[in-house]
């Protein structure tokens, strides 16, 4: 069972590291890989040269930041108040709502997005009716809430299945930890911060390194999706970058530069809060 996986990431993982070397070279299409002259860190040197590197890297670790500060911790929080709801029937169906969004792609709640923030979609219909704004706002048309709506729509479609795990690692507990601190007379409250989070602390440190070493990968499919050349300054991440430089640009040395320099510092960052977890918490990855 475990080989389909194997495959997988042998074929789009661990075989396309043979091609990272026309990074380092002077690349084009029209020949073999391996042929191409060699020009050392001249690609490199370009990106961290370039004009679009601040804004660029700037652009990618605000959303990033953004989305590992509430998309990781208000999974936490869901995954505690779920766990405190006693009608089953309930909580069943709040969690099959609130993970349902996670099986759509980006390409589908993109759509959505953009019909919802339109000038006569619901939010400014919403915001309208009730006073909130006067008029309509293009929302998606202005760079200074791209960021909000990346991270909104990031949590509203991940919250209910990154719940999924610390559910699990919660019904992991033993229940007479509860029993005993119910005797002691503590609260719900204080169980929660006495013994859940405790007990599932592990597992919060394993993803959040997880979560440290992506922080560099924005979500491709979804900035993709919902950015326009109006609100490019505040779009224009890494990966729509390389993309851009790579594909659109057909310069192919230049975007596996800058890929294998993302790569590198995820690389840096996922060590790094490795180490720390292991020194905190005494749990790691490796």
């Amino acid at each position: 069972m475990v080989l389909p996986g194997i495959v997988w990431m042998a074929v789009f993982c661990y075989l396309p590291i043979v091609g990272l070397q026309i990074a380092f070279q002077d690349y084009k299409i029209t020949q073999a890989l391996g042929t191409s002259p060699w020009v050392g860190l001249k690609y490199f040197a370009r990106f961290l040269s370039d004009p679009q590197f601040w804004p660029v890297m700037r652009n990618t670790l605000g959303i990033s930041f953004y989305k590992l500060l509430f998309g990781f911790t208000l999974p936490i929080v869901f995954a505690l108040l779920l766990n405190e709801v006693r009608n089953q029937r309930f909580k069943k169906v709040v969690q099959t709502v609130s993970y349902l969004p996670h099986f759509l792609s980006w390409v589908v709640l993109g759509g959505i997005m953009i019909n919802w923030l339109s000038d006569v979609g619901f939010v400014n219909t919403f915001l309208v009716g009730i006073g909130a704004v006067e008029k309509p706002v293009a929302y998606l048309a202005s760079p200074k809430y791209f960021w909000a709506i990346a991270v909104i729509s990031e949590v509203w479609k991940e919250l209910g299945w990154s719940a999924i795990i610390y559910l699990a690692a919660i019904a992991g507990i033993d229940p007479a930890l509860y029993e005993a601190a119910t005797i002691d007379g503590a609260g719900r409250v204080r169980m929660i911060f006495s013994i859940t989070l405790p007990c599932i602390a592990g597992t919060i440190s394993i993803l959040f390194i997880l979560a440290v070493g992506g922080l560099l990968g924005s979500n491709f499919d979804q900035i993709f999706v919902l950015k326009n050349q109006l609100n490019l300054p505040a779009s224009n991440v890494i990966d729509i970058y390389v993309y851009q430089t790579g594909i659109s640009r057909t310069n192919y040395s230049y975007a596996s530069a800058i890929g294998l320099f993302r790569s590198v510092i995820s690389l840096l960052l996922l060590v790094g809060a490795n180490t720390m977890s292991n020194r905190l918490q005494g749990a790691s990855l490796f």
